[in-house]
Formats: C-alpha cells, structure tokens, sequence
C-alpha cells in the first residue's frame, strides 16, 4: 500500500485525483483517464473518502483542458505545453504521449512526488518552482505555447494573478492559457472554512475567484491579453446533463454563481 505526505494546497491534488478516477472506473462514464485509476489504486494506503462522495466536476474540467491542448497543438504543432501546478494531473497520459516539450511546473514538494508515483516521461521537464517565483520562465522557451493552470488560481493571492497572467503574455506572445475560476460566494465560504468535504477534510482557502464578467474584461485590464473566452464544459450524466441546469447555469445570476474555464489569447 502507498500513501503520500501531501498536506495544505498540495494535498488537493489527490482530491481531483480521486475524482478523475471514480469517474473513470464507472461504467456508465465515457470519460478515460487510465494512469490516474492506476495511480488511485496504487494509493491504496491514502484515506480519500476524506473527499467526500466523488463528483464529476474534475472530470469535466479535465475534458476542457484536453480540448484546448488538442486544439492548439493542432494549429502549431512545435508549441510547447506549459502545465502549471500541475499535481497529480494526468494529461500528458489521457493525450496519448504528445511528441512535445511538455513543462511541468510545481512546489519542490509535489515535483518530488510527482517523481516518485508517476511514469517516467524523458518528454516531460518537471519544474520544482512557486509559480510566483518567475525565475522558472529563464527555464521554458519564449514563443506561442499552450498554458494550463488547473485548479491553480484559486490558491494564489488575487493581486498575484493578474500580474502572472501579464507576465506570461509577455513570455508567450501568440500564446493561450486555460484556467478554471470560482464564484466569490465559494471563495468567501472557504476563507471561512466553511467548506467542509467530510468530518475529516476542509477545504484550503481559497482567496481568488472570478466572474464571467470580470473575465471578459480581462483584454482591457491585462496588456497582451488580446481575447477571454468562457468556455463550457461537456455535459456530465445525470443532473449534470440536463438541460434545464446548463440553461440555468447561463442565467444572470447563474453565471455569477458558477464556476467557470476561461480561455485567454496572448497578443503575437
């Protein structure tokens, strides 16, 4: 049996894990993530009902992750991935392998497990950085890139993200990032630590979110932003597809209320 010694932040990684996984495993699912059911099952010793019943969400968000890749490795195939706070995420593996720099950046603690619990992958360049250190960009080439920050920005102070955002347009001109966001209300409840996922798990806090409407401003506050996109995700099984949720989800109220992917495009 193995477990980790994951703790604060990083211990979230093995949530998402858990989550990608059940979903995965269930029969009813068309979602596939092989190397995370196989690394959840080698974690056998780690407690994970401390998550809670698992949830679709993460999986969800992994399929809109994997579009966007997709799509721009598709238009400029010599691009780089750029996976920031990375954790357990499995990507690199559900992509098949892509034949691309593939940079994976993360806390000296999570890159040390990262080594430990996942495959060997001579295309990966692991990064054990703070994101908000930036002497981690002198280690990634300049130029158009594809960057992810999955379930990253949430943890990060907010006035640390807009000025991350602009560095990176800087760094990436021609570039995209994709990053999911929570609405102000979540934040607020976990700044609290109201968010308890069982009698032994809360939350981390979770200082930033963002609205649809603060994201579309994006392009006017943030230099070398150039377009922001709210992207939606796949439709899930049982309520999570119905339509009267999605319509709901797209409301006013609903979209301030929601979670939400944001697509940004860098200037060239």
């Amino acid at each position: 049996m193995q477990e980790t010694e994951l703790t604060a932040v990083p211990e979230t990684a093995l949530w998402t894990l858990r989550n990608r996984a059940e979903e995965a495993l269930r029969p009813d699912s068309t979602f596939t993530d092989t190397e995370a059911v196989r690394l959840y099952r080698a974690l056998s010793g780690e407690d994970f009902e401390r998550f809670g019943p698992p949830s679709q969400v993460h999986s969800m968000r992994a399929v809109v992750i994997d579009t966007v890749i997709t799509d721009y490795l598709a238009a400029h195939p010599d691009a780089p991935v750029v996976a920031l706070g990375e954790g357990l995420q499995t990507t690199y593996w559900r992509l098949g392998e892509p034949a691309v720099a593939w940079y994976s950046l993360d806390l000296p603690e999570m890159v040390a497990t990262q080594r430990q619990l996942l495959p060997t992958a001579p295309g990966i360049t692991r990064l054990p950085h703070s994101v908000l250190d930036r002497s981690w960009l002198q280690q990634v080439p300049s130029g158009p890139a594809v960057i992810t920050a999955e379930g990253l920005f949430m943890y990060l102070p907010p006035a640390d993200v807009a000025q991350l955002i602009a560095d990176l347009a800087r760094h990436f001109p021609g570039g995209t990032l994709v990053y999911d966001s929570i609405p102000r209300v979540f934040s607020m409840a976990t700044m609290r630590g109201k968010v308890r996922l069982s009698d032994r798990y809360v939350a981390p806090p979770m200082p930033y979110s963002q609205s649809l409407r603060q994201a579309r401003r994006l392009p006017d506050r943030i230099p070398g932003v150039v377009a922001a996109q709210d992207l939606i995700p796949p439709r899930g099984r049982g309520r999570w597809g119905s339509p009267l949720l999605r319509w709901a989800a797209n409301t006013p109220i609903g979209r301030a209320l929601r979670p939400s992917m944001t697509l940004l495009r860098f200037a060239e």
